[in-house]
């Protein structure tokens, strides 16, 4: 009896497995796209491909199959979109939040956080976190994006000094570490004074490993499981879970034995902990409740961790490749100087604050079109949970969706000599973004929007204003453009290679 039970199961999941593929495969027809496998698809396209090759693959399908096309990632189903019209629809539908399946080599790392976490649990997480984001709240972490920039321009002064070339990413990388370290948690790391600590180490293999794993084939098969990465990888989880967990721990005991009063202590105390006695990110967590209950630490920690993560790498991408533009522009860099002198004044010491950063517009159109050609996040994925029609494109359950935002950016249809690089293209009612804004999503758009972009933004107008106060930026002769690779993050293969004078 419970043979047969087991077989009637089994000849069910079959045929149920079955008639989705074979719907699947029905709907496959009205995309274009490269011959396929069977089972493996075009998943050896990506085996062992490095992240430039990534890139380049994904532009040479667009160059035969246009800005919608379909090919198999393994058995998986997935569609790739770089038609502004068709980019509106995917990122405004409420039906098409959850992110595409690349995303799940993240959770090991991040849990279900609000980068990770689905529909219900999703909408919820977002709807209590935002009030953290309020202008009121970013306002005082402006001050800490204007300390760290100071340590910056004292660790690259030696530079300026001997006036030698010198790779600006890594050191970007550190500020960005050691600024979402204090506003997510409230404790200090001095990245950029000892790069080589243990925690500031984890946070970059971790990463790393993570975002490798969405694109290796081998490495999304359990096999990746087997390997030296994942031994590496458990250690590093370690330490960074480890770290948060001691600091959630230590911050909750505090507010739980009567809290502090932030008004009354100085910015510099800290705790055993390093942790900061002001109010942090992670007391915004402590605090928030979802259907009249606390946050466990358990999903603290998810929140923290996923604004570690998504906070540093991303805007060290958009900083590097800004202070590449201004070095190879001399007139854009002298124009965005002369503005930052004259919103701040001649002290290049004096300390910029929320109402500077507003005033700093030439230098937000600079950044904007950065972002148009070196997107931090070059693209994006969403899964599709239930069949959909789009611009007369179906999409059945289980595909996934990736969004060319880096390509879209590049697209002669949707900018003029796209190559350019034009600050002015988001200036006033003429801007770029007035004429059908989904041609440009730096920060994805619609309901699962970048949570942290005013942060973001905020922080890059911080950091580059206050290097463009003390140093001129020079992109040495000879230099090749930079080689670009996607791990996830858009970055340059070699670095940012540059020189900088004090002025």
């Amino acid at each position: 009896m419970w043979a047969l039970l087991v077989l009637l199961t089994a000849v069910i999941v079959v045929l149920a497995v079955y008639r989705k593929f074979a719907r699947t495969l029905d709907v496959s027809k009205q995309y274009g796209g490269p011959r396929a496998l069977p089972i493996l698809g075009n998943g050896l396209w990506f085996l062992n491909k490095t992240p430039v090759e990534m890139l380049q693959i994904v532009e040479r399908l667009i160059a035969e199959y246009g800005t919608v096309f379909r090919f198999w990632q393994g058995p998986e189903f997935t569609v790739y979109v770089g038609d502004a019209s068709m980019v509106e629809n995917i990122l405004t539908n409420r039906n098409l939040t959850d992110k595409s399946g690349e995303y799940k080599f993240l959770s090991d790392w991040l849990g279900d956080g609000l980068l990770l976490s689905k529909r219900q649990k999703w909408h919820a997480r977002r709807k209590a976190i935002t009030p953290a984001f309020h202008f009121k709240i970013l306002e005082q972490f402006v001050e800490v994006f204007d300390r760290n920039a100071s340590e910056l321009v004292d660790v690259l002064s030696t530079y300026a000094d001997s006036e030698a070339v010198f790779d600006v990413f890594p050191f970007v990388l550190l500020y960005t570490l050691d600024v979402i370290c204090e506003s997510a948690m409230g404790t200090s790391v001095k990245a950029l004074r000892n790069a080589d600590s243990e925690y500031v180490q984890a946070v970059k293999e971790a990463a790393n490993i993570s975002i490798r794993r969405m694109f290796d084939f081998i490495r999304r098969t359990p096999m990746f499981y087997l390997t030296p990465s994942y031994a590496k990888f458990r250690k590093n989880l370690k330490i960074l879970h480890g770290y948060t967990d001691n600091v959630i721990i230590s911050r909750r005991k505090q507010l739980e034995d009567g809290g502090q009063d932030n008004s009354r202590l100085e910015a510099n105390d800290e705790n055993e902990f390093g942790v900061k006695k002001r109010e942090a990110f992670l007391d915004l967590l402590i605090k928030t409740k979802i259907n009249d209950k606390v946050l466990a630490n358990l999903e603290i920690r998810e929140e923290v961790d996923t604004f570690m993560f998504e906070g540093h790498d991303t805007t060290t991408s958009a900083v590097a490749f800004t202070l590449y533009n201004l070095a190879k522009y001399p007139t854009v860099q002298q124009k965005a100087y002369e503005e930052v002198i004259s919103v701040v004044g001649e002290n290049s010491a004096k300390p910029v604050d929320l109402s500077h950063l507003h005033d700093l517009t030439y230098l937000d159109m600079v950044i904007k079109e950065t972002l148009r050609l070196y997107p931090s996040v070059p693209l994006i994925g969403r899964r599709c949970v239930e069949e959909v029609t789009i611009d007369g494109k179906t999409i059945p359950a289980g595909a996934n969706i990736i969004i060319g935002i880096y390509f879209m950016g590049r697209d002669p249809q949707y900018f003029e000599n796209p190559l350019d690089f034009r600050p002015e293209r988001f200036e006033g009612e003429t801007s770029v973004e007035k004429f059908n804004p989904y041609k440009y999503v730096p920060f994805s758009a619609g309901p699962r929007n970048c949570i942290g972009q005013k942060f973001a933004i905020n922080e890059m107008k911080s950091v580059i204003s206050k290097l463009l106060r003390h140093y001129k930026f020079i992109l040495p002769p000879n230099l090749e453009e930079p080689i670009l690779m996607s791990e996830l993050i858009l970055k340059p293969e070699r670095g940012i290679q540059l020189q900088i004078k004090r002025r």
